[in-house]
């Protein structure tokens, strides 16, 4: 029987892996990805960039999200697999403004995102929880934090029998992702750490890396509006605590285009990662 174009490049895929175990060497420990508009919106410059992978969003708020769309899901990864990237990830941007401890619609968003994440090849999600969704009141946690710990448990279980981590992205430190992480106790449920937003709020990224350790299910890299270590923020560090965990997971780059040449700049991005991380 003939091969479609799609069985074809997995197959090519795991005849390059299957290769690279053959000669005794192990499969890529990291792999970096972006977000769509670190490298200009366009597929083929993701992978002209040097990205193995995206991170999508899944649209604004309705009964049915747009990432739960099949049709959508077909062209996404159709699109993907023209410009030779994956899927890494999804991305819940819509939270902020409804957020999961709160909001009623909110878990059902989550289970489609799962379900869609699956479909799409991804092995993440991005949970986030800024501006209203914030997870603290100053140096206290909110009220309504009881309230997301118990949507987090009936959510994970979800997610493990999906192959898809939930990673709670909010400018926490490690000990405070921790005592959250606890509280929720499934491995499925994780931290998604933003070195650039950490940096920004005081915080040390190299401790907090090593403190949530195998619980970081993916990782944000930015530096303000700079390139990647031309800012504020120590990306060797960062690389070298990631490094310290053995972080197997994707960098996913949130990185800005100083020079509006998206494709240029992420470029250069990707290029500051693979050379912090030995890649």
């Amino acid at each position: 029987m003939a091969m479609n174009r799609r069985e074809f490049v997995g197959s090519l895929a795991l005849a390059t892996v299957a290769a690279r175990l053959a000669r005794g060497e192990e499969a890529p420990r990291v792999r970096i990805s972006g977000r769509q508009g670190t490298f200009g919106g366009k597929w083929e410059s993701a992978k002209k960039a040097g990205l193995a992978g995206v991170e999508v969003g899944v649209g604004g708020p309705a009964d049915k999200l747009q990432v739960a769309d099949p049709d959508w899901q077909k062209r996404t990864k159709d699109a993907a697999e023209a410009a030779g990237v994956v899927i890494s990830s999804t991305s819940m941007d819509l939270l902020n403004g409804n957020p999961l401890a709160t909001d009623e619609r909110a878990p059902a968003w989550v289970e489609q995102t799962i379900a869609a994440t699956k479909a799409l090849g991804g092995t993440g999600i991005l949970v986030p929880f800024f501006g209203k969704a914030h997870m603290l009141n100053g140096k206290e946690w909110k009220p309504e934090i009881d309230q997301l710990v118990e949507r987090l448990k009936k959510l994970a279980p979800i997610a493990q029998d999906a192959g898809v981590k939930l990673g709670l992205e909010c400018t926490l430190s490690g000990a405070q992702f921790n005592e959250i992480l606890d509280r929720v106790g499934s491995d499925w449920v994780g931290a998604y750490y933003d070195i650039g937003n950490s940096t920004g709020a005081g915080l040390v990224p190299t401790n907090d890396i090593k403190a949530i350790g195998k619980r970081l299910a993916l990782i944000h890299f930015k530096d303000g509006g700079n390139f990647l270590g031309e800012g504020k923020v120590d990306i060797q560090a960062a690389a070298d605590a990631l490094k310290a965990i053995e972080y197997k997971g994707w960098i996913v780059l949130e990185t800005s285009c100083p020079t509006g040449n998206g494709e240029a700049d992420c470029t250069k991005n990707v290029d500051a990662v693979k050379r912090v991380m030995g890649l």
